[in-house]
């Protein structure tokens, strides 16, 4: 005796949806959410057609492949952007920020303190002292100019520090 018989069909589907819908709050990834709505779909209408097996599996494939491929091709039209793009790209965010040299540049390659955190940093040749402005970075290496190439261009250096 199969113990799936004591079942309905569309109470499998439910299940398996709302199974698939829990997934999808543990894993990462926005995939098993448009599975779990195809489960789903596939319940319901397994409930009010009374669709047979293959006809069951056959619609959840193709509501499956549907929505997803729907889903991906909406959300590369209009990305979800983020309140704070740089949120995690700390290089990025110190871009026009100025910074204390604290070893110097000797080659082009020195260390500077931006707030609590000293950075390695290439640029011109500086001095130990010397404030520098953050113009990009390469990874975790800053690229820096020295302010004072600001005030002989006649141009007023930010005053974060």
């Amino acid at each position: 005796m199969d113990g799936l018989d004591n079942f309905d069909p569309h109470w499998i589907w439910i299940a398996i949806g709302l199974a698939l819908a829990a997934l999808e709050l543990v894993v990462p990834g926005v995939y098993l959410i448009w599975l779990a709505a195809a489960a789903l779909a596939t319940g319901f209408l397994t409930f009010v057609l009374d669709l047979g097996l293959a006809v069951q599996i056959s619609n959840f494939v193709f509501l499956a492949l549907i929505l997803a491929f729907s889903a991906r091709r909406f959300l590369r039209d209009k990305p979800i952007v983020g309140a704070d793009p740089l949120l995690n790209k700390r290089g990025s965010r110190l871009i026009g920020e100025t910074a204390l040299v604290t070893q110097a540049f000797e080659g082009g390659t020195g260390r500077i303190r931006h707030g609590d955190s000293e950075w390695l940093a290439r640029g011109a040749d500086v001095a130990t002292g010397e404030r520098v402005r953050i113009i990009g970075h390469e990874g975790a290496v800053l690229l820096v100019e020295p302010l004072t190439l600001l005030a002989d261009e006649g141009t007023a250096p930010p005053a974060s520090g």
